[in-house]
């Protein structure tokens, strides 16, 4: 039997993917740049805040920055196509930026973060790809290779901004701050207008509320319903879609659990492996920051890599394996990261090891996302009913957000709450292990909610 040949990705999808490289780049630098900036000394060009300040700062624009879409995703789903919004909300948010360009207090910190959150609610391009790609075996592919360009942003906006700010762009005894955040702002208005050009390779997709862009599973069903005098335009939500929905809200449970851990992990490298890591290689101080660029690489390189498993699971004669397995491999694996941050800390006997350790650490950490974080709105592309679409895209930005909010307390509750680091490291490893069986043991049941078929 000959091999079936293999289908290329729409253009539309392209455009879409690459579109994603302008707003993470400048995410990314911005994101890391506030920490920085809000508690550099006034006489450096900061604002010279205190750490708890600039921590806050961060954490609001991180956790409202995925808070956003959920407001958007009204406004896409129901009045205002994605093509539409996705321009404006990119226009938005460079605005945000060049507020924080001109900042010198505060308050125009904030007015950045919420410029940054509006633009980023109506920034629709997974919403977008979801109606793009229409084959649901390609579509998880599909969304790893959109995620392999997101994270060719960040790993871009991460490794440079430290050198920018502090060495390019400096004069004088001046940071250069403001120019960074300046091409946070151009970096977004270049992306909206290669967006508008690329939009001619979308078709009719995007024109109208996804609302009104209905699946072929939708109209074949409404076919049916109209065949028996049903007017499925004022049908309530059916079984299987109100199914589908708890299914996702649940995956979004478990997406809150992943975030908060995955985030956690961050903070020791920042607190407790400073001080107990050698960060000189080869006569050169690594920078903190490129342990951010050095998780964004590993995405690039494991992006193609996780899009050709799935391709390659689709084709079993059994079908691909389910979100629900993927999400508790990818839990598993994180569960491991954390045995890893153990094992080294107990390994180096009170002695400073070398920082290259942190390298396994973070392909650990990026193995896990890759098996979890772009599968989420795949799966939502392929089970939402399409007037919910882009609300429910949100719903895993919501995850993110609770995330974003509560793993800063569990820190200081947990590392810094005068437990042994390598015990509070197992016991986060436990909880992981026990959430991807928990996942395993009831895929069946869960995959019901998804896939069982319409009673009569």
């Amino acid at each position: 039997m000959g091999e079936t040949k293999k289908k290329g990705y729409p253009k539309g999808f392209w455009v879409c993917g690459t579109t994603e490289i302008f707003e993470r780049l400048a995410y990314y630098l911005g994101r890391s740049l506030i920490l920085i900036f809000v508690t550099a000394s006034v006489a450096t060009g900061g604002l010279g805040l205190s750490n708890a300040q600039g921590a806050t700062m961060q954490s609001l624009l991180t956790a409202f920055a995925y808070l956003g879409p959920l407001l958007g995703g009204v406004i896409a789903d129901r009045y205002i196509g994605g093509r539409y919004t996705t321009p404006v909300g990119m226009v938005i948010v460079g605005i945000g930026y060049w507020c924080g360009s001109i900042a010198k207090s505060p308050a125009m910190v904030y007015v950045m973060i919420l410029c940054v959150s509006v633009g980023l609610g109506l920034y629709k391009t997974g919403a977008l790809i979801g109606r793009i790609i229409t084959d649901k075996d390609q579509i998880d592919s599909a969304f790893s290779i959109r995620y392999t360009l997101v994270n060719a942003g960040a790993f871009v906006g991460t490794f440079l901004v430290g050198i920018l700010y502090k060495d390019v762009f400096a004069k004088n005894g001046i940071l250069g701050f403001a120019p960074c955040f300046k091409l946070a702002a151009i970096a977004m208005w270049l992306g909206a207008i290669w967006f508008m050009l690329g939009a001619r390779y979308m078709g009719e997709i995007g024109k109208k509320p996804f609302k009104l862009e209905k699946t072929a599973e939708e109209l074949e069903r409404e076919k049916e319903e109209k065949a028996n005098k049903k007017e499925a335009s004022n049908e309530p939500l059916t079984k299987v879609e109100k199914k589908r929905i708890a299914a996702i809200f649940l995956v979004a449970g478990f997406s809150v659990i992943f975030w908060i851990f995955w985030n956690l992990a961050y903070l020791p490298v920042y607190y407790y492996w400073t001080q107990h890591m050698n960060w000189v290689v080869a006569g050169y101080e690594v920078p903190t920051t490129w342990f951010d660029a050095a998780n964004s690489m590993f995405c690039v390189i494991l992006g193609p890599l996780t899009a050709m498993l799935w391709r390659k699971l689709a084709a079993r004669p059994q079908g691909d394996m389910s979100l629900f397995k993927k999400t508790g491999v990818g839990i598993g694996i994180l569960g491991v990261s954390y045995i890893f941050f153990a094992v080294l800390d107990i390994a180096r006997g009170g002695a400073k090891i070398s920082v290259l350790w942190l390298l396994i650490f973070a392909f650990l950490l990026t193995l896990g996302e890759m098996f979890f974080s772009p599968l989420g709105h795949a799966f939502i592309s392929k089970y939402s009913p399409s007037r919910f679409l882009s609300t429910m895209m949100a719903v895993w930005g919501i995850a993110t957000f609770i995330s974003s909010l509560l793993y800063g307390p569990i820190f200081a509750k947990t590392f810094e709450g005068g437990f042994k680091f390598s015990h509070v490291c197992i016991g986060i490893a436990v909880i992981a292990f026990i959430s991807a069986v928990v996942l395993f043991a009831l895929d069946k049941k869960l995959s019901k909610l998804v896939e069982e078929d319409e009673e009569a």
